[in-house]
């Protein structure tokens, strides 16, 4: 609707990747920072994937659709975090004035610490009697401990839920938390080919795998064979991608059996229902590998000998996990509502 175009987001984070495939076209702003340079780069990923859940274009099946997809909303990208962490050459409370100078109707922050201050707090009161609402983010530490800024009077903190509403254990919980929303294994944006991204089809079927950390970026296709629990080598998996249990050995063992095996590439699949997240430590090997469900490895199980596909590719996009994925949810819908 282009109601949408009346609202001014402003992004308070590490920046936005301007470039990006799913956010061109979008009315961007920013300001320059000596301690953190142009708001149009983005060194450490966050500030993008808060932007495309905010914003991300309904482009032909590009990526991810953000709650304001019509390119009509404008944002105001204020960068105090560098690829390290904070490095504003200023405060937490000059980045809110700098919101509230260029026009914003919500301040998103995806950020928060323990200590309060009385010059952040009269900001965060200026802000709200000018008609700005500020949302900011409850903190990763699974406590009641209250963060700040979202602890203030004049902040909205949003809690972070997963897939079935249900409270995300990392999230904290306290009487201050007013609103939650999306929080866990949430697909944004990031920088262009910054990211990995995981793929694996079996004859016509797709499935959704991660990465096992440590895997190559590379793909390969071939036959798909079953290597059991892949505690031993077996020539059988010569040319092979190689479907393995989880459980009895660690994952490095499994690939590099596969891997001295002859095999071209692992799927590691759970013993427990759900995903999982594998990571090979200081193993290095040379074929791509991912993992993926107990429901998932059980219908490949069904599929043995047809032709698999399994890589892990740079990708546009990555799932983090956060009360800072909350946030944005929030602050999008607030626009999206205020814009009518």
């Amino acid at each position: 609707d282009d109601n949408a175009a009346k609202r001014k987001v402003c992004i308070i984070d590490s920046g936005i990747n301007r470039d990006h495939e799913d956010l061109l076209g979008k009315t961007l702003t920013g300001e320059y920072d000596a301690g953190t340079g142009w708001w149009y780069t983005d060194e450490n990923h966050h500030g993008t994937h808060v932007a495309g859940t905010i914003a991300a274009l309904n482009n032909s099946g590009k990526g991810v659709v953000g709650v304001n997809a019509n390119a009509k909303l404008k944002l105001h990208i204020v960068k105090v975090f560098s690829a390290t962490g904070w490095a504003y050459s200023s405060t937490l409370a000059s980045a809110v004035n700098k919101c509230g100078a260029a026009g914003s109707n919500v301040i998103s922050m995806s950020l928060g610490g323990g200590r309060k201050s009385q010059t952040e707090e009269n900001a965060f009161k200026a802000q709200q009697s000018a008609g700005v609402l500020s949302i900011a983010a409850a903190g990763n530490d699974g406590n009641t401990i209250v963060s700040y800024p979202a602890g203030y009077a004049s902040v909205m903190m949003v809690g972070a839920l997963d897939e079935n509403k249900a409270w995300a254990t990392f999230s904290q919980y306290n009487s201050k938390v007013e609103i939650s929303a999306p929080g866990v294994q949430v697909l944004s944006t990031v920088p262009m080919n910054s990211g990995m991204g995981a793929v694996l089809t079996v004859g016509s079927s797709t499935y959704a795998p991660g990465i096992m950390e440590g895997s190559p970026v590379a793909t390969a296709t071939a036959p798909l064979a079953n290597f059991g629990i892949g505690d031993a080598v077996n020539p059988a998996m010569a040319g092979k991608v190689c479907l393995i249990a989880r459980g009895t050995v660690d994952f490095s063992t499994k690939v590099s059996n596969c891997q001295a095996s002859g095999g071209v590439g692992a799927v590691v699949y759970n013993n427990v229902a759900g995903a999982f997240g594998g990571t090979l430590g200081t193993t290095i090997t040379n074929i791509p590998s991912v993992t993926t469900t107990d429901t998932e490895g059980a219908a490949m199980l069904g599929q043995l000998g047809q032709s698999a596909t399994v890589g892990v590719q740079p990708s546009s996009y990555e799932y983090f996990d956060g009360t800072s994925m909350a946030t944005p949810h929030v602050s999008a819908v607030a626009a999206l509502v205020w814009s009518y």
